[in-house]
C-alpha cells in the first residue's frame, strides 16, 4: 500500500506537468513541467523524499526496460533512418563525450566548492 501511495504522489505531479503543458505555451514537454514541480515540492518540504523514495527507486531500476518501445520504434523505422545513419551516429558520439565532460567540470566544480565550504566553517 505504501509503493501505491508513493507512485500515486509521482503519478499527480506528473498529470500536473501535464497540466502545464496545456496551459503554458512554451514547447516543454509535460514530464519536464512535472519533474520540476517534484523537485520544488521536494526542495520545499511539501513532499517528503521518504513520500516518493521507494517508488521513485523502483522507476529508476526498471527504466532501461523503457527504452525497449523507443528501439522497437526504431527499427521499424529503418528505412527512413538508414541514410542518415553515419550522421546519427556522429551526433550521438560527439553528444555522448559533450555531455560527460560538462558533467565532470560540474561535478568537480561542486566537489571542491563543498570542500571550500566546509574547510572555512
Amino acid at each position: 500500500m505504501k509503493h501505491l501511495k508513493q507512485f500515486c504522489i509521482i503519478l499527480a505531479f506528473s498529470f500536473a506537468g501535464e497540466i502545464l503543458n496545456k496551459v503554458i505555451p512554451l514547447p516543454v514537454p509535460a514530464s519536464i513541467y512535472g519533474i520540476i514541480l517534484l523537485f520544488v515540492c521536494l526542495e520545499t518540504g511539501i513532499v517528503k523524499k521518504s513520500d516518493v523514495k521507494g517508488a521513485g527507486t523502483f522507476l529508476i531500476e526498471i527504466m532501461p526496460v523503457m527504452f525497449i518501445p523507443a528501439a522497437v520504434g526504431l527499427l521499424e523505422s529503418w528505412d527512413i533512418i538508414k541514410p542518415s545513419c553515419i550522421q546519427f551516429i556522429a551526433v550521438t558520439v560527439i553528444s555522448t563525450f559533450v555531455v560527460m565532460a560538462v558533467s565532470g567540470k560540474i561535478t568537480q566544480y561542486v566537489i571542491r566548492r563543498g570542500k571550500k565550504v566546509h574547510s572555512d566553517d
